[in-house]
């Protein structure tokens, strides 16, 4: 069974419930360790001197605050202990007050708070007077040494027990550039706040806390046990992101997303199946259509379909009879043959002329 993270009283008025604090949350993250890639030795962490860079035991560490660059102040166990609350073991409602007026950013970690033995009683009562009222109970809790604001909550069965954030801890909204004034200062017509309002419409639905899971987790779960099982490197191709049809300009259409996002919402699987269908019928039809369009004139596209080929058929019989008959060409005579020709002519016709 799970071991408390803290024992004591919930109380408020002159009512006290002896209670436990159990954890209302389990981390889910896979645990990596940092391994030394020369020989896959585990790496640890030292507490060194910084100028000396010897390591410092702990009974030799205290805390202290740094108020200049270099300069620190000591801290001692006792000066710590002096500035929590006397209160350590009671968790004390200060007022209570509607849910809705709180912001959700002062809420931050969900406990469980568990009755002790015979002191029921006090729990369901509390637990039906809230749940009544529909009011929760602000609170102050000191766990170890450092005090939190928190709030007490009907859940069910049970009451709950949120830890809070101090108004100093939140960063102010308007520290940041958010769009203000009205939706005409923006150009948003009628329509366009209709048909957004329309796809909300077509999005709703009840919470269902199972239809949403850690699948990073998963996916890396899986990366694990491929390795553990094959001690292989695996090998993981990254997928280009699709780009949309308006990645390359700032002016987004709003009215036609939000009008394809309903249409996407509120077509059934059966309709789908229709319009995917559909396009296979046409084409079907039109070769149907041509076929029994030719069935009609077979005779004669055959024959129209013939005339080239036996003409084509013919016009190749001739070439080649007439490259059959013509005679070879004699090779082209030289230059020096040319010459040598002439020479031999020459005497003979200077003797007849003697």
């Amino acid at each position: 069974m799970a071991r408390p993270i803290w024992t004591g009283t919930l109380s408020f008025g002159l009512l006290n419930i002896p209670v436990s604090l159990m954890a209302g949350e389990r981390r889910t993250d896979i645990s990596l360790r940092m391994l030394d890639a020369r020989d896959q030795t585990p790496i640890r962490y030292e507490r060194v001197n910084a100028a000396t860079g010897e390591e410092v035991a702990w009974k030799d560490i205290v805390k202290a605050f740094e108020y200049d660059k270099g300069s620190y102040v000591v801290l001692e166990p006792e000066d710590i202990r002096s500035a929590a609350p006397e209160s350590h073991d009671a968790i004390e409602v200060e007022s209570f007050i509607e849910a809705s007026q709180i912001d959700p950013r002062y809420f931050e970690k969900p406990y469980v708070l568990v009755p002790a033995k015979k002191a029921e009683k006090g729990y369901v009562l509390l637990r039906e007077a809230l749940t009544a009222t529909s009011r929760i109970g602000i609170a102050r809790v000191v766990i170890r040494t450092r005090e939190s604001l928190c709030a007490v909550i009907p859940h069910g069965q049970a009451l709950l027990l949120l830890m809070m954030r101090f108004p100093q801890e939140l960063v102010d909204i308007e520290e940041y550039r958010i769009p203000e004034g009205k939706p005409a200062d923006y150009r948003i017509t009628a329509k366009e706040q209709q048909i957004s309002e329309q796809l909300i419409e077509a999005m709703s639905g009840d919470w269902n806390p199972e239809d949403y899971h850690d699948e990073f987790r998963q996916r890396l779960h899986d990366v694990i046990a491929k390795r553990v099982k094959d001690h292989k490197v695996v090998e993981h191709a990254d997928e280009e992101p699709a780009v949309g049809d308006h990645a390359a300009t700032n002016v987004v259409d709003f009215m036609s997303l939000l009008q394809k996002s309903i249409e996407r919402k509120q077509r059934t699987p059966a309709q789908d199946k229709a319009s995917g269908d559909a396009p296979a019928k046409a084409s079907s039809a039109g070769r149907k259509k041509a076929s029994s369009k030719s069935a009609g004139k077979p005779a004669k596209k055959d024959a129209d379909e013939d005339k080239p080929v036996a003409a084509k058929a013919k016009k190749a019989t001739t070439r080649k009879t007439a490259a059959k008959k013509a005679p070879a060409k004699a090779p082209a005579r030289s230059a020096k043959d040319k010459s040598a020709e002439t020479a031999k002519k020459s005497p003979a016709k200077r003797r007849n002329v003697a």
